[in-house]
């Protein structure tokens, strides 16, 4: 009875295009921002915006950004991590070289750089696809880590590829506590998160479908494949782009090509796996899993083996972490291989129902 829609009658079609058409929806998702902007600010401490929060927000713009590429348009990568790089490196040249540069700007045009990077080696996908393609993307990953480690213009002649920012500001309001690079972190999320669930309810995102279901089937009817996988490469590059360069500016502050190895591609490839492909809260769900288990999981198994008087060590979590990490991620493949998404689906379709048993 709580979920029901009855009585919610459309009476335009504006009404009817809704992002969420349903009150209860709309509810829920402003009581939640609300929650997100004011009440986890005045609860959380710094220690959990540091090492859980804003981790986690920008982790989820790339898994958005990742979603939309293989989800929405089935076009598997492996080079998340090399965009998340360019971006991270063409926000900093721009930061740096341009005098009196506002951030915003520079995380922009960080994204930009990294969609030109990401259509280049998303034109493979014209010819290859599948196992293919995601060697093809590989290949980016590679090609990043050689270019911002020997080319050092991209660093400022920096000889370890190392590159550091500070005193960021936002229309004049320093970017330094915590709880300012929350906010930030969580309005570009919110922002881009909006335009992406527009995005792929419309023309381009039925196109990018299509593609996924069958590309040959697309062409027949009149879709474009070479103008959908390539649109799909921009748009998802410039979204993790934009993730890159908050990873650098804001999480790390300080880093070199490593902080985006080929580790973090397979991370956020499984993020979209375990969340739900073809899902935007696919990838929130899936980055919050893979962000927030290894710390639960380290913080609670040495507890755990207390209680039967087994003492672990620091680099015997660490392999248990990997071990429980690797078995969850293979059960939640197996019981539910379309995400945690479809669950909480399958919750909202029971809701409607509830308490009526038919």
């Amino acid at each position: 009875m709580i979920y029901r829609e009855n009585g919610q009658f459309k009476t335009s079609y504006r009404a009817d295009q809704q992002i969420f058409p349903i009150a209860q929806d709309r509810l829920v998702v402003a009581l939640f921002l609300l929650f997100a902007f004011i009440a986890v600010p005045m609860l959380a401490s710094d220690y959990l915006f540091r090492a859980i929060l804003i981790p986690f927000l920008i982790i989820s713009l790339a898994a958005l950004g990742v979603n939309i590429l293989v989800g929405y348009c089935g076009q598997i990568s492996l080079g998340s991590g090399a965009f998340m790089a360019v971006g991270a490196y063409g926000a900093y040249n721009f930061f740096v070289r341009i005098p009196g540069l506002p951030l915003i700007p520079a995380l922009i045009l960080g994204g930009l750089c990294a969609t030109f990077f990401g259509i280049l080696f998303g034109l493979p996908s014209l010819r290859v696809k599948g196992l293919y393609l995601a060697v093809a993307t590989l290949a980016a990953q590679f090609f990043s880590d050689w270019m911002f480690l020997r080319i050092k213009w991209f660093t400022l002649d920096s000889p370890s590829g190392s590159v550091s920012v500070s005193n960021l500001q936002v229309f004049g309001f320093p970017i330094e506590t915590a709880h300012s690079k929350y906010w930030l972190c969580l309005s570009i999320l919110v922002v881009i998160a909006f335009l992406a669930k527009n995005l792929v309810r419309g023309a381009i995102g039925r196109e990018w479908m299509a593609i996924r279901d069958m590309d040959v089937a697309a062409a027949v009817i009149g879709i474009r494949p070479m103008y959908a996988k390539l649109s799909a490469f921009a748009v998802s590059s410039f979204i993790v782009g934009m993730s890159g360069a908050l990873w650098g500016f804001v999480y790390l502050g300080a880093w070199e090509p490593a902080a985006f190895s080929v580790d973090q591609s397979f991370r956020l490839l499984f993020m979209v796996i375990i969340g739900g492909m073809g899902s935007i809260l696919g990838g929130f769900l899936g980055a919050a899993f893979i962000t927030v288990l290894p710390i639960a999981l380290s913080q609670f198994l040495p507890v755990i083996a207390g209680w039967f008087g087994i003492e672990i060590s620091t680099a015997g979590v660490s392999h248990a972490e990997l071990m429980i990490f690797g078995g969850l991620i293979v059960w939640f493949l197996i019981v539910e291989p379309h995400g945690l998404a479809k669950l909480w689906a399958i919750g909202k379709q029971k809701l409607r129902l509830w308490p009526f048993p038919h």
